[in-house]
């Protein structure tokens, strides 16, 4: 029963992170609008170290699943609907280092009291990446429940 048990609550935490990250993209895209204020720019901030956050657990939880608590590796790595999956994730990372690095440079004005200075521009760029987040991240379930039966494996 302890396997079941931890391979149960792996399965949450890892599903847990996916939610949190997806949360946190949402409200990120609701927050970006050029020159916010102080709070909404701290708010940003914020929303995104719980995103990198939960995106770290979710990589990590999703590599425990694959080598002790899932299907067994063989399961994941002969689909390659897994890879996709991986790909996209990896994808979405990627995207995400530009917002992550403008937020980080917006800690600087933040703690000195003024305001990051982010343009029409800058606001526009933010959004079109979080909105394809965002859709790289709604497709990662469905490859999830492809793979959960088995759509993808050769039936050899």
């Amino acid at each position: 029963m302890g396997q079941v048990l931890t391979s149960a609550v792996m399965a949450y935490v890892h599903d847990l992170s996916f939610m949190v990250c997806f949360g946190s993209l949402v409200m990120e895209r609701q927050l970006i609008q050029p020159n916010p204020d102080r709070p909404r720019a701290t708010r940003m901030v914020i929303t995104d170290v719980i995103y990198g956050l939960a995106a770290l657990l979710l990589l990590g939880s999703g590599i425990l699943r694959v080598l002790y608590f899932g299907q067994g590796a063989g399961f994941y790595t002969q689909n390659p609907l897994f890879w996709i999956k991986v790909g996209v994730f990896l994808a979405v990372g990627a995207l995400s280092l530009y917002p992550t690095v403008t937020y980080i440079l917006w800690v600087i004005p933040l703690r000195k009291g003024e305001l990051p200075r982010v343009s029409e521009a800058l606001s526009t760029r933010l959004a079109w990446i979080v909105n394809v987040e965002l859709a790289g991240f709604a497709s990662i379930p469905l490859l999830a429940a492809l793979m959960a039966r088995g759509v993808g494996l050769s039936a050899a």
